[in-house]
């Protein structure tokens, strides 16, 4: 390796050339890559959906629910399977391990639902399969309002999906709001028994006239000819002439008893924007598409339609992800130039200008080296992408620092910056290498972080890897090429050069300035080195007792400043459509009245429906998008605080707020999963649990189980017998019961435009429907027409909205937040302790799941990382030093750092992260050896160089030497990591300062980690690595003392002469 570097200076025009081509591709791939807001990671997370219109919960689970678990219980990858039952329709939500091939998941989950859809009953519609994914997320909608009549608003709102979704990067633009297209056949019952007409005569007539008949073709010898019998429904007038029967001449048709239009299902749901009626588009991008661009050609292509727009039609955007992922990007940008502006001004006030441009260097070469793997790889340029080059800045320099320093001397010494770069690359060859080896170590178990948060995580460390191998190559080749053709010395003085001959060949005690004080501080400490590692591990020990005794406890990610929030609106009861509409409006009302906000878009749901999210009694969400930070003066927090006091006064509604998360998504912080085959001890087990964390806990909110609601619904029992008497079965019944509910699907058609076909259903008219017309139901029999309640019982029964299974065991759960200022983690205790000194049904089994979960395995993880890093640390220092102890005290500054992060955590009040924290501290493991990896390696040198020295004053030149560089490496990657630690963001391009903002909330728990260990570590170490050199000296010259006294007082002892050794 020296020849290579002795070759790359020499012929430094090919070195320069190779850098020059370096600075053009990283060019070139910042340009290319897509800019997103979160990493694109891959969700292993499928959805299938059956439908199948009026089935039962009960029904639901036993006969679309349960095939399709079974089946997916053979699927290898498969981790956890969530099954929903509910009225209408089953879901099985089926999660792959994260490191599981998805394309290969998807072909497997398709196949076993294929197997699955056998055993359905043949009413059942085709099961629908879809992927989760990051980038399902809409990047921006579109809302189309206007006061003119819906079927106007639905025809714009078609035209503007084709024009959007013809958009290259657009994955699709769904439509929100709308209500599904029906071909509707409204009976007129007194016209039907006016002609003896039976329901299911009339339904079967449109049946057999809504057939695709295969005709065939025609061979006459002369000619083939294909004959076609035109039997398919392709227009809503085809259906008005179908002939329902005749009598003598007398034909008739469907239009002369009922009444055929075109028109929507029923409404089922409301939407507004900003309290205004829509129907919006949510446009979501291709997963390699850039946000940006996208955003802009969807914008481009609604201005173009905006002069298609009938009047008293308006079109405008709400949650544009465009101004907060540029401005994600363009602050921390701003934040990476205002951290290299501050190393700079170190480098350059410590080193000289022309020393301090060739360090600084460096971080724009390494950065751009880095781009290159990232497009490579197929990252996109986001904030987990840019923290790792933040947190890389103040590390990426430390081998530049080393190498210019010692060139630096060299050339005070006299050497020429030829001899002198190509001198220090290769005497600090070595070092440096041994130290951007070891900081990789520290990193590289990361990459394997399991699961979703893993996969969140892994772009840090990727990005670490890439910007410290481009700063090696810099420090060891392009810094000493730049160095060799425009390095200069510093002073060269007579002062400077007496503090030079002091260094190297002296006494650094007797220097007047910091170095001086430091070495007479370090001629202190190494004499009395038993007792400077005695203070040194009792002020570890008081710190971990400390900590383990006043620490603010545990929470999983960051509790950053949010942008976005969901707000769940709840209310229990058989709520009608339009009364749940009422309630959610006035909700609606009460938020828009709070200021900061941007934007607001709400839609009503009927209670009951399953969420992964929410209780089963949500009757409306919101989607809340906050102004920027600058437009407002209220903090997000506050905000939802101020939501929640206007709102709490609502007679029997309540909301809860659930900021949206920016880092690896758990839903709620405190979760219980109550599992049992049993499914009567399910609800009281979760009543009681429900009743103790409402009436006995403090510090918990929005409580959320998904037991049933109280409610009603009506069971019609057939008495088969009896109405086999009248001439009458079960299915007539049902068949006469639909008509009275949402009406008996027939058939179907495809009109023009229309992506979907439209579904035929015959139904009773408005005034025929309802609870009453229950009673008075009358159904064609060959006896003529008979009420139903001659052999049917209505009875009234408690409601069962939905049935939820985990893995094929029945289950209930528990979800809740905490308030403002209380941990989660000491809730999740609190609640272990009561739970476990309660009387439980044998059957029952109680898990603490979401964040709780989450957070144990991400700790898991970490500390198994950790422990690696520390192994492949260990390996790679015992190669390079092949010294056990020397290895050894190396990695005695992991535990100082570690101890500096908790003493950090103390300071400052702040809660351990599981996820920033333990990152923080597995980095740190690989950044504080590096200070004792150029100690020891100098100690080494000079020891080998001079042997005839004392070991006191090899360890105060080794100290003193090296205390610039060390001191350099530190303060640059702490003043780089400074302002976020402080929770400051300051943008030194874009000339803006915040507090308290998004970007810097974030990241406080690692910059805070780093800045603070790796002073705490560095300043003990300046002062224990030396102590720790000194001792096996010290403890030989003991040894060398006390031996010649014991061997006398053996020999005196027992009268006996030992052998020499």
């Amino acid at each position: 390796m020296y020849a290579f570097i002795e070759a790359a200076i020499a012929r430094s025009r090919t070195t320069m050339l190779i850098m020059l081509m370096v600075i053009i591709a990283g060019l070139i791939a910042r340009a290319v890559i897509p800019v997103a807001n979160d990493p694109d990671i891959d969700v292993p997370f499928f959805i299938i959906t059956v439908i199948h219109e009026g089935i039962s919960p009960e029904d639901a689970e036993r006969l679309l629910v349960m095939p399709l678990e079974i089946e997916m219980r053979n699927v290898e990858g498969v981790e956890e399977m969530t099954a929903f039952a509910s009225e209408g329709a089953a879901t099985v939500m089926v999660e792959f391990d994260a490191d599981q091939n998805l394309d290969k998941a998807l072909v497997d989950t398709r196949e076993a639902v294929d197997r699955a859809k056998a055993e359905f009953p043949s009413t059942a519609e085709e099961p629908i399969v879809t992927e989760a994914s990051v980038d399902d997320f809409p990047i921006i909608q579109v809302n189309i309002v206007g006061d003119v009549n819906e079927r106007m608003l639905y025809g714009v709102a078609l035209d503007l999906q084709e024009q959007l979704e013809a958009i290259p990067d657009v994955l699709s633009a769904d439509m929100f709001g709308n209500r599904e297209e029906l071909l509707e056949a409204v009976i007129d019952p007194n016209q039907l028994e006016a002609y003896a007409i039976s329901s299911e005569e009339l339904i079967n007539t449109i049946v057999r006239n809504n057939r695709l008949i295969p005709a065939g073709s025609l061979d006459t010898g002369e000619g083939r000819f294909s004959v076609k019998v035109p039997s398919i429904i392709e227009q809503a007038q085809d259906i008005f002439n179908l002939p329902v029967r005749t009598v003598g001449d007398t034909v008739v048709t469907l239009q002369d008893v009922a009444s055929v239009r075109r028109t929507f299902k029923d409404r089922t749901n409301y939407a507004r924007v900003n309290g205004k009626p829509t129907i919006s588009l949510q446009v979501t991008k291709r997963a390699s598409a850039n946000i940006l661009s996208t955003i802009s050609a969807t914008k481009a292509a609604v201005e173009d339609f905006r002069d298609q727009l009938p009047g008293r039609v308006d079109v405008f955007y709400t949650t544009d992800q465009a101004p907060f992922a540029q401005g994600q990007v363009t602050e921390l940008q701003g934040n990476i130039f205002t951290a290299l502006g501050l190393v700079m001004v170190v480098v350059v006030a410590a080193m000289g200008f022309r020393s301090g441009l060739i360090v600084g260097l460096g971080i724009p070469i390494s950065f751009l080296f880095s781009l290159i793997f990232i497009y490579l790889l197929g990252y996109t340029f986001n904030f987990m992408v840019m923290f790792g080059m933040l947190l890389g800045l103040g590390m990426l320099i430390d081998g530049a620092i080393v190498v210019t320093e010692y060139a630096d001397r060299k050339m005070t010494e006299g050497f020429t910056r030829h001899n002198a770069y190509t001198l220090a690359a290769q005497r600090m060859f070595w070092p440096v290498t041994a130290s951007i080896a070891t900081t990789l170590a520290a990193f590289l178990p990361l990459m394997f972080w399991p699961g979703v948060p893993g996969k969140f995580m892994r772009y840090l460390p990727v990005t670490v890897f890439t910007v410290l191998s481009g700063s090696l190559l810099y420090a060891l080749v392009f810094g000493p090429v730049l160095g060799s053709l425009f390095g200069k010395a510093g002073s060269r003085d007579q002062k400077s050069m007496e503090t030079l001959r002091q260094l190297e060949e002296g006494d650094p005690r007797q220097l007047k300035s910091l170095t001086g004080i430091y070495a007479r501080l370090l001629s202190l400490a190494t004499r009395y080195a038993v007792v400077t590692m005695g203070i040194t591990l009792v002020v570890l020990f008081s710190t971990f007792w400390a900590y383990g005794e006043y620490g603010r406890g545990l929470t999983f990610f960051s509790d950053s400043e949010p942008k976005f929030a969901n707000i769940s609106v709840r209310a229990r009861g058989n709520l009608s459509v339009d009364e749940i509409n009422s309630l959610v409006q006035e909700v609606e009302r009460e938020v828009l009245e709070v200021p900061g906000i941007a934007s607001l878009n709400s839609s009503t749901l009927l209670t009951g429906q399953p969420s992964r999210s929410g209780g089963m009694d949500r009757i409306g969400r919101m989607f809340l998008e906050l102004q920027d930070e600058n437009m407002r003066e209220a903090t997000g927090t506050e905000i939802f605080e101020q939501i929640r006091a206007r709102t709490k006064d609502f007679a029997g509604v309540s909301i809860e707020i659930e900021k949206m998360e920016q880092g690896p998504p758990v839903g709620k912080p405190l979760a219980l999963e109550f599992s049992s085959h049993n499914k009567e001890v399910l609800e009281p087990a979760v009543a009681r649990v429900v009743k103790h964390m409402a009436t006995s806990m403090t510090g918990i909110r929005d409580i959320d189980d998904t037991r049933s609601l109280p409610g009603v619904e009506w069971q019609l029992t057939v008495d088969r017998a009896q109405a086999a008497m009248f001439g009458a079965d079960v299915s007539q019944v049902g068949i006469a019961v639909q008509l009275i509910t949402n009406g008996v699907k027939v058939g179907e058609y495809r009109p023009d435009r229309s992506e979907d076909a439209v579904d035929i259903r015959v139904r009773y008219p408005v005034g025929a429907r309802g609870i009453n017309a229950l009673d008075d139901l009358k159904i064609a029999t060959p006896n003529g027409l008979i009420p139903v309640s001659n052999f049917v019982t209505k009875e009234a029964t408690p409601n069962v909205d939905a049935i939820q299974r985990i893995n094929g065991v029945p289950v209930e759960q528990i979800r809740a937040n905490v308030a403002p200022g209380v941990l989660a983690s000491d809730k999740v205790t609190e609640l272990e302790a009561w739970i476990a000194q309660q009387d439980w049904h044998p059957d029952l089994n109680i898990q603490f799941r979401g964040a709780n979960e989450e957070q144990a395995e991400s700790i898991q993880f970490v500390s198994v990382a950790f422990g690696l890093s520390l192994l492949l640390m260990f390996v790679l220092l015992v190669t390079q030093f092949n010294s056990f102890y020397q290895a050894l005290l190396i990695l005695f500054a992991v535990v100082l750092s570690t101890a500096g992060v908790l003493l950090g955590l103390l300071i400052t009040g702040s809660a351990f992260s599981a996820v920033l924290t333990g990152v923080g501290i597995v980095a740190l493991a690989g950044i504080v050896v590096n200070n004792n990896i150029v100690l020891i390696d100098t100690y080494n040198h000079l020891r080998k160089e001079h042997p005839d020295l004392d070991y006191n004053q090899l360890i105060l030149r080794t100290g003193a030497q090296r205390l610039r560089p060390v001191m350099l490496t530190t303060i640059t990657t702490v003043f780089g990591l400074l302002p976020l630690a402080s929770n400051l963001s300051i943008d030194i391009v874009n000339r803006t300062v915040v507090y308290g903002g998004m970007l810097s909330s974030f990241w406080v728990p690692l910059s805070q980690a780093i800045v603070s260990g790796l002073t705490f570590s560095t300043l003990l170490t300046l002062v224990t690595t030396p102590a720790m050199l000194a001792l096996p000296h010290q403890f030989k010259h003991l040894t060398g003392r006390i031996r010649p006294r014991v061997k006398a007082f053996i020999e005196q002892t027992f009268g006996a002469q030992l052998p020499r050794s």
